[in-house]
């Protein structure tokens, strides 16, 4: 990943020289990794050429709601997010830590190392970036540190895109995390369709990047190239169909454990946890063991897991969590509250997806701000009543 940054496009690059960029990644060894349609979403997958991106195709979001729609142009980044986040590569689902043969008196155990495989992320947005180095923080942001993160992440290449559009459930903006890159990449582009003209401006984030972007046909950008960016970012902020008020909001939280809103909320949580497995910063995870009939054979998992399941909070013959009330409280008191207290920063990158893919349309936006005006309407209650 990259180790220094800009701030303004120094190269432009036509719709063809982004196939050759590909071909270039490829050549190096890069698994290339980018979005791709498939059972009626935007996901990330192996993809091969542009032609295997969502060209012509964006996503319309709303509460609960997600659906693909064909655009009236050839823009091959012209949707906003799927259900897939990129912690599927760095965080895999599924993963062996250890096994352990037994032949007779003899015991072997093989642990699982890091797995060395590159891989090039295309069309990361800025929330993702912001998401990427929230979950470091976790892993490898400590004396402890995760083998496999480190390694998947150290060998990754990101190629960043600005955000042209936004969806009606991005509140990127009010987290300061997007929808324009601001670090974190190897290569950052910027989308331009304007007529004829299908070009991407190009900001250089470290030297793998110069060193890729130097091998396909490029032109110094111009003064009013770097106007476009500002515009079409600009444009992307006015956009966005949510906010959240971030001003002390993990005291807010931790003020209002029991406010009644989180009654209301629990009526309609059906701890179905589609909300952490689609976020891009949770982290939960559990441990199984497995072992083969004969007894000689045995694994170690570790596999994602979720705070809204009655298992993951279980100690010493119970559940710390048994309501749902209890376990949203927590997650979303943790996401935006006490993750600063553990990482310095907020858990959440305003990406939307907890909101889209939420079966019962819960709005973490709509909650944070009617718990932040309950307790204004239940501070001026007595006021009302002369008391």
């Amino acid at each position: 990943m990259s180790s220094c940054d800009t701030k303004r496009p120094s190269r432009v690059i036509d719709r063809n020289a982004l196939d050759d960029l590909l071909g270039t990644l490829r050549s190096r060894g890069y698994t290339v990794i980018g979005p791709r349609i498939c059972d009626q979403a935007i996901v990330y997958d192996e993809i091969q050429t542009t032609d295997d991106l969502p060209v012509g195709w964006t996503d319309e979001q709303d509460a609960g709601s997600y659906r693909l729609k064909k655009r009236g142009d050839d823009a091959l980044f012209g949707y906003v997010l799927g259900p897939h986040s990129w912690k599927k590569y760095l965080f895999p689902s599924a993963q062996r830590l250890w096994q352990v043969t037994r032949d007779g008196e003899d015991i072997s155990l093989s642990p699982e190392g890091g797995e060395e495989v590159n891989r090039a992320f295309i069309a990361v947005r800025a929330c993702e970036l912001h998401a990427m180095a929230i979950q470091a923080k976790v892993f490898i942001g400590s004396e402890f540190v995760d083998p496999t993160y480190h390694v998947r992440s150290k060998n990754a290449f990101t190629l960043a895109v600005n955000c042209g559009q936004a969806g009606k459930t991005c509140f990127c903006a009010s987290m300061n995390t997007g929808p324009r890159v601001d670090g974190g990449f190897d290569l950052a582009l910027t989308e331009v369709l304007d007529g004829a003209r299908h070009e991407f401006l190009v900001e250089v984030g470290s030297e793998i990047g110069a060193e890729v972007l130097g091998t396909v046909d490029s032109r110094e950008a111009r003064l009013e190239d770097q106007h476009t960016v500002d515009d079409i970012v600009a444009n992307t902020v006015a956009q966005m169909g949510r906010s959240v008020d971030t001003a002390d909001i993990g005291d807010l939280l931790k003020r209002n454990h029991a406010n009644a809103k989180w009654d209301e909320i629990a009526e309609r949580c059906l701890s179905c946890a589609n909300c952490t497995m689609v976020c891009p910063t949770c982290f939960c995870s559990t441990v199984e063991d497995v072992t083969d009939l004969s007894g000689n054979h045995a694994e170690r998992w570790r596999r994602w897991d979720s705070c809204f399941t009655m298992d993951f909070s279980y100690i010493a013959g119970g559940q710390v969590r048994s309501s749902t009330k209890s376990r949203y409280r927590q997650w979303m008191t943790h996401k935006l509250g006490t993750w600063h207290d553990q990482f310095g920063a907020s858990g959440c990158v305003g990406c939307g997806r907890c909101i889209t893919w939420c079966p019962v349309a819960i709005d973490i936006t709509e909650e944070v701000a009617a718990i932040r005006r309950t307790e204004v309407e239940d501070a001026t209650e007595p006021l009302k009543r002369g008391a």
